[in-house]
């Protein structure tokens, strides 16, 4: 009986050994990380968020996990989504470069941290009290894309001084960066003398027809609205703006190295970075509400000169000394 009751213990003890050693083994934190843009095009993005984690001690598959949501313009999914993500309590929310993204998980909680790349205002879309001091679950960085529309457009005049009518290309299913469009390039346009048409395109297939509408109602340029859609379609756009012979201006550099003709605005390399800043110091403990929202303070002006000869434009030197960089 010793025997028995002795063996039976060992193999109670085997049973439960492994399952209390796994007990004691912490849970990875998940990051859930949403993006409006596909897979195949932000590798580059993924990676600057991961060094920035890495950085601060974290390494995917080691002791963080990050959850990877492309949504390729898919903006409709944001609702059930977000829901998804607090259901689940994940640790944190990053929104990189998704200005439509960050209202909705701050609708879907007060509690999970976010952390958000926007190109509006944060204050006026209500995701903090103030840039200094957020006071809130959210906090994240300001790109300012839409503060620099009369720069861009004002760019885009003085390469191709001779266009007076401009088609405007903006995402309706991103209301917020939309709207603010819509207020400000008449503005811009005014002072300069030009000319606006509206376009509206949420799917690869209204891109090409906005294309079509603006080759005829004889548009001279087109001019992008910042839109993290847009962003993952440049090649289409460079395709698109060649067989066309349509100049555009466009709001990141990806687009022109892709073979647009020019971009001004933010370093989106940047900002997906200090979104994992962000975040890895918030997997440390920081509370969002203490960390100030930051906002970019670096812009970039690029021309590609081998699609400016395609369009028959010639590049003024001084725009060309303007330039961070002149793409050969």
């Amino acid at each position: 009986m010793r025997r028995r009751d002795f063996i039976k213990g060992i193999a109670g003890s085997a049973t439960v050994w492994p399952l209390a050693a796994r007990a004691q083994q912490p849970v990875m934190p998940i990051v859930g990380l949403v993006s409006p843009r596909s897979p195949e095009d932000s590798s580059h993005l993924g990676a600057a968020f991961r060094k920035a984690l890495n950085d601060a001690g974290y390494f995917e598959g080691q002791n963080v996990m990050v959850e990877y949501h492309w949504l390729e313009g898919q903006f409709n999914r944001l609702p059930a989504l977000m829901a998804d993500l607090v259901r689940r309590r994940v640790p944190v929310i990053a929104t990189p470069a998704f200005t439509a993204a960050a209202p909705a998980a701050k609708a879907a909680t007060t509690t999970i941290p976010i952390v958000f790349g926007v190109a509006e205002d944060p204050v006026k879309l209500g995701l903090v009290a103030s840039l200094a001091r957020p006071g809130g679950n959210a906090t994240g960085i300001n790109f300012l894309a839409i503060e620099l529309t009369a720069k861009r457009l004002g760019l885009l005049h003085d390469l191709v001084p001779k266009a007076v009518r401009i088609a405007v290309l903006i995402n309706p299913a991103s209301a917020p960066t939309a709207e603010t469009t819509l207020q400000d390039i008449p503005e811009a346009a005014r002072p300069l003398g030009l000319q606006i048409q509206i376009l509206n395109a949420s799917t690869s297939r209204e891109i090409e027809a906005a294309f079509a509408t603006l080759v005829r109602d004889r548009a001279d340029a087109l001019f992008v609205a910042p839109d993290g859609f847009f962003g993952s379609r440049r090649v289409q756009f460079a395709t698109l703006a060649a067989h066309h012979r349509v100049p555009v201006a466009y709001f990141l550099r990806e687009f022109v190295e892709a073979g647009g003709l020019m971009s001004y605005g933010p370093n989106i390399l940047d900002v997906f970075r200090q979104v994992g800043v962000y975040t890895g110091q918030i997997l440390k403990g920081a509370k969002p509400a203490d960390l100030p929202v930051v906002q970019s303070t670096k812009f970039e002006f690029v021309i590609n000169v081998q699609t400016a000869r395609l369009l028959g434009i010639e590049v003024p030197n001084a725009l060309q000394l303007l330039a961070d960089e002149v793409i050969e």
